[in-house]
């Protein structure tokens, strides 16, 4: 099962990674602007949402022209691409990391309750974007690789948990695909609410989350 993990990961990471060699980005624009501009897209898509925000809001908020953005991206289509895919991308490639560990199934899954929120402070407009955007643009054949993303989440989670199952380490009464859910839905939930420089500290929230999750499936006897 260890083995099945890894190599989705790695899969994933590749498939990612071939998305965002060529994020459709205009030739001859500065890297580093086109980061700063996605930066600004990115917060405004999870403020206002990916319809409602235009080309122009973008372009405002970066203080350029309209007509400027184009040099670096073709549309605003071609922008949330680029974030989306280079979320997923990190994320994967995260995950597998820590899959390369070799850890224990529980410790494994603590770890990978802990990268998960700590993208909350170095991915949180992405989260938002693709907890609210992907199911609409996955329909689209340009974003057809977030269904496949859905499912290598699922897989690298309900790995680690089917092989904590089989050690004893987890409880035999565990359904990795509800627990999946449970844990997908409370993590990648938290930057929802959470806002930087308030007092309550990721660091605070990661501890609490470990422990209820961690728990809630370990094995006690």
């Amino acid at each position: 099962m260890a083995r099945d993990s890894k190599g989705a990961a790695r899969s994933g990471s590749r498939t990612a990674a071939r998305r965002t060699t060529a994020p459709r980005t205009r030739n001859g624009g500065d890297q580093l602007r086109q980061a700063e501009l996605l930066k600004i897209a990115a917060d405004l898509f999870a403020e206002r949402g990916y319809v409602a925000t235009t080309v122009r809001d973008i372009a405002d908020a970066a203080g350029i022209l309209s007509g400027s953005l184009y040099h670096h991206f073709d549309s605003k289509e071609s922008m949330i691409d680029a974030i989306l895919s280079s979320f997923i991308e990190d994320t994967l490639a995260t995950y597998d990391a820590v899959l390369a560990e070799g850890l224990s199934p529980r410790a494994t899954f603590e770890r990978l309750v802990q990268v998960s929120l700590g993208r909350m402070t170095t991915a949180r407009s992405a989260i938002l974007i693709y907890q609210n955007e992907s199911r609409f643009l996955a329909e689209e054949p340009r974003f057809a690789y977030l269904r496949e993303a859905h499912r290598r989440f699922e897989r690298i989670w309900t790995g680690v948990l089917e092989r904590g199952i089989e050690a004893g380490e987890f409880r035999p009464s565990v359904d990795p695909k509800l627990v999946y859910r449970l844990v997908r839905d409370t993590v990648w939930a938290a930057p929802r609410w959470w806002r930087p420089g308030g007092s309550l500290k990721p660091d605070r929230i990661t501890e609490q989350y470990v422990a209820v999750l961690v728990d809630g499936v370990a094995r006690h006897d």
